[in-house]
């Protein structure tokens, strides 16, 4: 086969998208959701078809020349590796499930051409960031996601809410893209190049301080589009998007390219000790906030979208712990179990009568389908990390590689860590409980659930339970497959005796126990929630968009009114206004005189001469003096 063939891969969902933007209206609707789903799904088997190419050093293709100018020489290349093989095969597979929940789920939908060309849009660009040879054309994906994320988290744009919170997330996530741009021109100045591969090659030349500022650039790009600290508040607000968005982009794109983008680069971050420990530190303080704010909220998916948040915080401390494998690990198993529980949340939604507040529902493990509590659940205790679940398995070799870190610190962000399990398994059973336990306390009813809105959530929820069995600890009997399928890119080798393994995982265990016994004991029956300062402090997200209106958009609102009245109106217009006010009175002062009369005009010229000859006789009497 020709290694040119994998861009398939990539044009497949691209050509689905611009067909259903032209001619997805004037088409029968079934034709346009069969386009859109074999779009996903045919990148997904072409992936399984062309995994041999990832062997060894993997392989590149070249589609044509980007840009010559010139040192510099792009291509619009693709590299697919050992690195990007599982991360496209992840976000083809989930990405296809969730297609074809959307068809069932927006079938009362009018717009549903644009839907689905801005959905095969959104996973084209975050297959053009998983498979981009160099920075340009990962670049490409970057602001293809941030564009796609605006135009599907304001799809009901007739809501104004909904319109501001697309508006939100494309200006939040452009402030990182601020930085990763500029880690790219500077990259280049450095290098002479784009490529990725080539980059990563020469950075043990470039000088210590500056991979410490370009690891610093990286990891802020990474925080835009990955919700994490201080980038973070876009993503529960993205939750006004159709319920099968918020699956996308919390489980196949967007949220994970942050983490996607630091693996990448992980030989040029790796360098600095100085870099590893501010991504570890962003990743522990991004995943204790949101699972705090996680345990106040009312709203079903924003629950979720804290949860999310949390969850790539470990990400984050597994790439700064060194681990790249650790970090894919749980990358690929959270997609399967988040997929799950967003698309579970669209189906109780759905029964509620469009109701999101969990403390209106309640009483749905009777009142719906018996399968939708099952596979709820089963997301639930992945998230939660109950033992022999995908999320146990990745989750605690994390906090094995936090642990097992050389230096001293780490091992507070480990704490951190084992606090944030504790919080998320107390906070997924409190979701559980309100949901699913006691009697009916909202006033919609029912509505029946298509098939395409059930029987996708099934392979998810299987994948999420037993993903961790793909990749089983050595303690286990296990041969840490993805450490191995990864080589010299999974990062450092976890080395700790059994016994402190063990020690760990009974932890770990032991935390999420105890978080499902909190949350039984305080949920069993129904609890209204708490109205006190904290809870309320939760609920907004620790004021974080009242500190950004305050320190930044106040600000600038401030200084753009100066600019305005300040300097344009007052000073540019003001003193133009004023040149042409001066000129008109002294037109008016002109205009006096010209009175048309003869006699008048005769009276000025006579005036006039006498005027220059007192002036010449008076020079003539001056020089006569001298």
């Amino acid at each position: 086969m020709n290694e040119s063939l994998l861009f398939l891969i990539l044009l497949l969902p691209l050509f689905c998208a611009v067909f259903n933007m032209l001619f997805g209206m004037r088409l029968p609707r079934l034709f346009t959701e069969v386009m859109a789903v074999i779009g996903v799904a045919g990148a997904f088997v072409l992936t399984l078809l062309f995994w041999g190419y990832a062997e060894g050093d993997g392989s590149r293709a070249v589609l044509f020349t980007w840009l010559n100018s010139g040192t510099l020489n792009v291509s619009f290349a693709l590299n697919f590796d050992r690195l990007a093989a599982p991360m496209t095969l992840m976000v083809t597979g989930v990405a296809t499930l969730i297609h074809l929940y959307a068809v069932g789920y927006m079938r009362e939908e009018d717009d549903y051409a644009r839907f689905f060309s801005l959905l095969n849009l959104f996973v084209f660009a975050m297959l053009v960031i998983v498979l981009a040879d160099n920075l340009l054309v990962l670049f490409l994906g970057w602001e293809g996601v941030g564009f796609c994320s605006y135009g599907l988290i304001g799809f009901w744009y007739r809501k104004l809410e909904n319109a501001k919170a697309g508006t939100k997330a494309f200006l939040v996530t452009r402030v990182g893209d601020v930085f990763l741009g500029i880690a790219m021109l500077w990259l280049f100045a450095l290098t002479g190049t784009l490529s990725i591969s080539a980059i990563n090659a020469q950075a043990a030349l470039i000088s210590p301080g500056v991979v410490i500022v370009l690891s610093l650039l990286l990891l802020l790009g990474a925080c835009g589009k990955s919700a994490q600290l201080p980038l973070m508040t876009w993503l529960a607000d993205a939750m006004a998007g159709p319920t099968p968005v918020s699956a996308l982009i919390h489980a196949a794109t967007m949220v994970t390219a942050g983490v996607y983008l630091l693996c990448r680069f992980f030989p040029l971050v790796s360098l600095s000790a100085v870099a590893m420990t501010a991504i570890t530190a962003i990743g522990a303080l991004t995943a204790i906030y949101a699972a705090s704010c996680a345990m106040a909220q009312r709203d079903i998916k924003r629950v979720l979208a804290y949860s999310t948040m949390s969850q790539v915080g470990y990400m984050f401390m597994a790439v700064g712990a060194g681990t790249v494998a650790g970090a894919m690990f749980h990358l690929l198993t959270h997609a399967f179990f988040k997929a799950v529980l967003f698309m579970a949340a669209g189906c109780i939604i759905h029964l509620g009568g469009g109701e999101n507040n969990i403390f209106k529902m309640g009483g749905l493990a009777r009142r719906g389908p018996a399968e939708l509590f099952w596979v709820f659940l089963a997301g639930a205790v992945c998230l939660a990390g109950l033992p022999l679940t995908g999320g146990f398995f990745s989750k605690d070799s994390i906090l094995l590689a936090l642990y097992t870190y050389p230096d001293p610190v780490y091992r507070v962000f480990w704490l951190i860590g084992i606090v944030t399990a504790l919080l998320t398994s107390f906070y997924t059973f409190r979701l559980v409980y309100l949901v699913f336990a006691g009697e009916w306390r909202g006033s919609g009813h029912p509505h029946a659930l298509p098939l395409l809105m059930r029987w996708p959530l099934w392979p998810l929820a299987l994948l999420g339970l037993a993903g961790g069995m793909f990749n089983l600890p050595a303690f286990l009997g296990g041969g840490e497959a993805l450490h191995h399928w990864y080589g010299t890119m999974a990062g450092r080798m976890l080395t700790a005796s059994h016994d402190v393994e063990w020690m760990l995982a009974g932890l770990a265990a032991a935390i999420a126990v105890v978080g499902w016994f909190a949350a039984h004991w305080r949920y069993r029956t129904y609890q209204a929630p708490l109205e006190n300062a904290l809870s309320r402090f939760l609920l907004s997200g620790w004021q974080a968009d009242a500190l950004v209106d305050r320190f930044f958009i106040r600000p600038f609102n401030a200084m753009a009114l100066f600019s305005w009245i300040g300097c344009d109106r007052t000073l540019f217009d003001g003193s133009l206004e004023g040149l042409a006010r001066t000129a008109t009175r002294c037109g008016a002062l002109l205009l006096k005189i010209t009175t048309g009369r003869l006699t008048t005009y005769l009276s000025a010229f006579a005036w006039g001469f006498l005027i220059l000859l007192g002036w010449f006789l008076l020079k003539l009497v001056e020089g006569g003096g001298h």
